[in-house]
Formats: C-alpha cells, sequence, structure tokens
C-alpha cells in the first residue's frame, strides 16, 4: 500500500532523491568508497558541497553579496548565532511571537541583549500573524516565516528599512521573496528541502563584523564563510542529499514551480476544511500556512472512526502537535497533489458515513 507522507519533519522526500542518497552511501560516483567514509577534504566532497551552496544561491535569486552555507545545530543553534552575529552589544532587535520557535529564538537573543517582542498571538493560541514593525533604531526585525505547530505563515513578509532576520525552517524554497530586505535567512533542512543533519543560512556578508561582540568561533558566521562552509568536519550525508532535493526542485519549475504546488495543494486542503461541516480550522483565512494546514474535528464527532479511516487509506503523520490538538497535514514541496487528494476524500468519506 502506498503510504501518503503528512509528517511535520522530518519531511517527504521525492523518490529519486531517495534513491540517489541510497546509492551514494553503498558507492559514491567512481571512488569506490561510501560517502559516508569519504573525506570531507575530498575534491568529490568539495564539488558537492560547493554546487549545493551555488544551486541554492541560484534558486533563490539570491544577490551577490550574500554567502550561503551548509552547517549543522539546526535551527535551534541558528537562534543563538543570529543575535551573535546580528545584535550590537549596545543596541537591541525586534522579535515577533508567532509560536513555539519563535519564542525559542527570543529567548536565546535575550541572552545577548535587548529584545522587543514587537507583536504576539499567543492569547489566541497563535492561530494568526500578528500586525507588527520593528521598534526605531532596531538593530533587526527578526520574524519566522512558517510556524508548523500553528499552521499559520506570513501571507506577505514585512517590509520596511530595518534588515530583516528569518527563520524560514518549514517554508525555505517554496515561495518567491526578494531577498535584499534580509540581513540573514536560516532554515534547517529537515522541514522542507532535505534530511535533518545540516542547517542552510543565507548571509548579508557586508552587514558582518557591526556588533561589537567577541564572538565564539563556531558562531561567527563570517568564520563559516572564510573556510568555505567547512571549518569543521560537515554532515556529507545531509548535504549531499540536500544537493539531490535541490537538483529536483531545479528541474521541477525552480521556485516558482514549487509555489504553484504548494498553491494548489493548499487551496484543495483548506477547500475541504472549510466545505465539511465535521471538520474547523485552527488558523485564521488570512494566515493560514500552505505548508501546515491545522484542523480538528467538531465536537461530538468520531475521532475514533477517522483516525481508522486515514489509517486505513495510508495516510500518515497528521496527528496534531499537543499544543493545538486534532490534525496538521504537512505538504511540503516533496508531496505529491495525489496525497493531499486521498485526504480529502477520506475526510469526505467521513462525513457521509459518520455525519
Amino acid at each position: 500500500m502506498q503510504v501518503h507522507n503528512f509528517s511535520a519533519g522530518p519531511c517527504i522526500l521525492p523518490q529519486e532523491v531517495l534513491q540517489g542518497a541510497a546509492q551514494a552511501v553503498q558507492s559514491f560516483g567512481d571512488s569506490g568508497l561510501s560517502l559516508i567514509e569519504m573525506s570531507h577534504r575530498s575534491k568529490e566532497f568539495v564539488a558537492v558541497m560547493e554546487e549545493a551552496r551555488a544551486l541554492a544561491k541560484s534558486l533563490l535569486n539570491l544577490p551577490d553579496r550574500y554567502e550561503v552555507l551548509f552547517l549543522q545545530g539546526g535551527a535551534s543553534l541558528g537562534f543563538l548565532t543570529a543575535a551573535y552575529n546580528f545584535l550590537p552589544a549596545d543596541g537591541k532587535a525586534s522579535y515577533v511571537d508567532t509560536g513555539t520557535w519563535a519564542n525559542k529564538a527570543i529567548k536565546e537573543a535575550k541572552r545577548l541583549g535587548a529584545i522587543n517582542v514587537v507583536g504576539s498571538s499567543k492569547a489566541s493560541n497563535y492561530d494568526r500573524i500578528p500586525d507588527c514593525a520593528a521598534e526605531a533604531g532596531d538593530a533587526y526585525l527578526h520574524i519566522t516565516t512558517n510556524n508548523t505547530i500553528f499552521g499559520t505563515q506570513y501571507a506577505a513578509l514585512p517590509k520596511g528599512d530595518t534588515p530583516l532576520v528569518a527563520d524560514m525552517s518549514s517554508d525555505i524554497f517554496s515561495r518567491e521573496f526578494d531577498a535584499e530586505d534580509y540581513a540573514l535567512i536560516y532554515a534547517g533542512a529537515q522541514k522542507n528541502m532535505g534530511p535533518a543533519g545540516t542547517v542552510f543560512y543565507a548571509v548579508d556578508a557586508e552587514r558582518l563584523g557591526q556588533t561589537g561582540r567577541d564572538i565564539p568561533a563556531y558562531l561567527d558566521l563570517a568564520t563559516h564563510i572564510d573556510k568555505d562552509s567547512m571549518f569543521n568536519t560537515p554532515p556529507v550525508f545531509s548535504v549531499y542529499t540536500t544537493l539531490l532535493m535541490l537538483r529536483w526542485m531545479r528541474d521541477n519549475g525552480g521556485i516558482a514551480g514549487m509555489q504553484a504546488r504548494a498553491q494548489a495543494r493548499s487551496e484543495a486542503m483548506y477547500a475541504e476544511i472549510d466545505r465539511n461541516p465535521l471538520f474547523v480550522g485552527h488558523a485564521e483565512a488570512g494566515s493560514r500556512s500552505q505548508m501546515n494546514a491545522t484542523f480538528r474535528l467538531v465536537e461530538g464527532a468520531d475521532a475514533a472512526a477517522f483516525d481508522k479511516l486515514w489509517a486505513d487509506a495510508g495516510i500518515s503523520g497528521i496527528k496534531g502537535h499537543r499544543s493545538v490538538g486534532g490534525y496538521r497535514a504537512s505538504m511540503y514541496n516533496a508531496l505529491p497533489l495525489e496525497s493531499v487528494q486521498v485526504l480529502v476524500q477520506t475526510m469526505q468519506h467521513f462525513e457521509k458515513h459518520h455525519g
């Protein structure tokens, strides 16, 4: 039976990417070695790292001054790395609280300086993206562009004179945006572009070195730029598999193609949530995520019957996070529209027989 993978992370990957990664573990190219046993300084892996960096930069149409890195530590380390590199020792920054990960970023940044929380939707259990603007004189405005747990996403990314720092872990490479507005973009690979183990950074290198801080070497993005993203041993398997995913995105319409796919999936999903009287969405309509649709059964509906239906249909990974409950359909780049259609048909079947 085909499995329809709606997992919130690690994310679904295309079969050809999985097959390419599996082959590389057995034998990489003509080296006679497995990818995971060869030197990261070998010409074969250096070529992988350079192609991954260049392809990511090309897909996102990043300006020349931007540097791309693939590091370790996930976005959780990125919370602190962002503040170390862009929060002046005697300055302050603005943050928007849109959920669990945004809140963690705020807590980490507060270790280093003054943080203004300029918007929050906590009072309504993060069911919307709040109106926000950076405070005058702040070094940057930090946003989490998509919130996996609560199913919210910025429909329009903020604009203004203050540089943006963004955690794009769960919607990176899914839609077009203007990178000119950003000082830093960071994203864990495992939500939308590869397996767990690496984190993507896109850095406006011209904005580095202005904090007046003594930054620990590993947390200093300039260190990694100077070492071509290989200051220490990189996560070779994750970087290579991410490269395969980047190639897949390039060959399937680039970011414009991913955006069209995301729109088709989310429109089908939300149309059924809104139509079906047995379900209700968590996120407000204007803040709904194209990546993570959160919804629940109406009071009195037979949850056990619905759970059996979707399990029997080969649907996996739609249980909601405990903070929201209900269900969460994560619809990342590699998820085919057909999987969404199977879920929609299951919801329709549930309505017909249990409504």
